[in-house]
């Protein structure tokens, strides 16, 4: 089975899994040196636009990522050429990374408008708004507070600890990290889908065979409903498995456009 490997997709496998390794078990700083962060934290750099991609989660993110690869990259390296297979994946997961910082960076825009009407004028009302438009930062707790300043809406220490609780909320959500090759792996199964649409594979659970447009159809559309439901106790960063299908998508169709270009 491994003597299929094609060689990029095995240096790409051995590369991220010797990163993984290095940083869960003997350089731990490189995870949070390497992950990507918004683009106005103080932990951002441009160069994380690139390392991001061989940090994972954990093992099972990372077997995730490495088994996708795996399965789809060797056919893929095979028909595209080796230049190629390689482009997409990088090219699908720095611009992952791109347009996913642009999605942050419009949420943290939403978030400081919030603070700052907050700040303008202080009430209970715009204040639960802020809890509930983002509940993965506050602890049940939150709504004992939220009944005390309602009660007491005039009170300036209840509104210095809501101004607090804001803006420590606007901390946390600047300086969460992304890791994975997520967007670069998606780019690779709408690759597959788009150049061998009808290929059979066979699904672990449930136990059935699948043509590849339809698994990665099912995919799509469940990335987009994530994208647009936005839950945010989801800590999965579905919009840039959504920008990794985009590019994928664009660099095939622009490939395919003239086959000569193919290697």
């Amino acid at each position: 089975m491994f003597r299929n490997l094609t060689p990029v997709v095995k240096n790409l496998l051995l590369i991220t899994v010797a990163a993984y390794v290095v940083a869960a078990y003997f350089m731990p700083q490189l995870k949070a040196f390497f992950a990507l962060y918004y683009i106005h934290s103080n932990r951002f750099m441009p160069t994380q636009f690139l390392t991001y991609m061989f940090m994972h989660a954990d093992g099972w993110h990372l077997f995730s990522n490495m088994f996708g690869l795996f399965i789809f990259g060797p056919l893929l390296e095979q028909f595209l050429g080796p230049k190629k297979i390689l482009v997409l994946w990088m090219v699908c997961g720095v611009g992952s990374g791109l347009l996913y910082s642009g999605y942050t960076a419009y949420r943290m825009n939403q978030m400081d408008n919030s603070i700052s009407e907050f700040y303008s004028s202080p009430s209970p009302e715009l204040f639960n708004k802020f809890v509930k438009d983002n509940p993965g930062f506050f602890k049940t707790g939150v709504y004992d507070f939220i009944d005390a300043y309602s009660r007491n809406p005039e009170n300036e220490t209840l509104i210095q600890r809501a101004k607090d609780n804001l803006m420590s909320v606007r901390e946390m959500q600047s300086n969460v990290p992304m890791v994975g090759a997520s967007g670069a792996l998606f780019g690779v199964l709408i690759a597959f889908a788009m150049l061998f649409p009808n290929t059979q594979l066979f699904l672990l659970f449930p136990p059935m065979p699948v043509k590849a447009k339809y698994l990665v159809l099912f995919y799509g559309l469940y990335t987009i409903y994530n994208v647009i439901n936005n839950n945010p106790l989801d800590n999965v960063a579905h919009f840039a498995h959504l920008s990794g299908l985009v590019i994928g998508a664009g660099l095939v169709f622009y490939w395919k456009k003239d086959r000569s270009n193919f290697y």
